[in-house]
């Protein structure tokens, strides 16, 4: 098993704006700009340039996917360095294989920041469909193909195509960010794609301590001391049952047993 670690400092009493506080606080800010800034300056440079070179479509959307993963590496690495939190990774040699559906909950906004970045394949992702919309985000995920959440049938079509031609892609069962100090709510589109389109079902349980960039939590509220991301990878699952029912059947029993596995698992 591999493991990355970084030791979670002394935190401030619970409710106490101290120094820490206001210097996380500042630098969150600058996170979101720094991420904005390049978000814009890989789409609209970076990544337009990686697809001039020559080689097939693939070969570029992977190049593309590349220069993501190692952009978000370094802006993890900022963060970490400016203090604002800790994490660690545990069972990350067994991300990125081909035809791979990692699935994992979603506590917080830079979930996706952590699997993108430290899966040893490119990885494909289904993300929401607004990031199409936002102009700072628009161009990196058109040049690096990812996949819309909706609408949901092209979706899940789009995602299985994904995984039987070898890709790995990333999705939240959640469909969105969950909410602090509620249960779990899982919808069937990744137990459907699963289904009909996985090699190798991986689920990846995140836990995020304090709560940080959760549903409805703005980035400005932030916890009273550095919040501990945690993201371990758990044993492939197996699909052999849920293949021998009909399709509907299959992704409902599915997503039952996800949820249930999930809510076991981050108790």
């Amino acid at each position: 098993m591999v493991a990355e670690s970084h030791d979670v400092s002394s935190a401030t009493a619970a409710g106490v704006r101290g120094l820490g506080w206001w210097w996380r606080l500042a630098v969150s800010g600058l996170h979101f700009c720094v991420f904005g800034l390049g978000a814009l300056l890989a789409g609209t440079i970076a990544l337009p340039l990686v697809w001039a070179l020559p080689g097939s479509a693939a070969l570029k959307r992977d190049r593309a996917r590349r220069v993501i993963q190692r952009a978000l590496r370094v802006f993890i690495a900022f963060v970490r360095v400016t203090g604002t939190l800790t994490y660690e990774i545990h069972g990350q040699q067994r991300l990125g294989r081909s035809g791979q559906l990692i699935i994992a909950n979603h506590p917080s906004m830079v979930d996706v920041v952590f699997l993108l970045a430290f899966t040893s394949a490119p990885l494909n992702c289904v993300v929401k469909q607004g990031l199409w919309r936002n102009p700072l985000t628009r161009w990196a995920v058109t040049l690096t193909q990812f996949i819309p959440n909706q609408p949901t049938p092209g979706m899940i079509d789009a995602a299985a195509m994904a995984l039987r031609q070898g890709e790995a892609l990333i999705m939240f069962p959640e469909g969105t960010r969950s909410r602090s100090g509620q249960p779990m709510t899982f919808h069937r589109g990744a137990a459907s794609v699963a289904v009909r389109g996985a090699q190798v079902l991986t689920p990846v349980y995140i836990s995020c301590e304090p709560a940080m960039l959760a549903k409805d939590q703005p980035w400005y509220r932030i916890p009273p001391c550095r919040p501990h991301i945690t993201l371990r990878v758990g044993e492939d699952l197996s699909l052999n049952d849920y293949r021998a029912l009909p399709g509907p059947q299959a992704s409902r029993a599915l997503n039952a047993f996800l949820q249930t596995h999930f809510d076991q698992h981050l108790r």
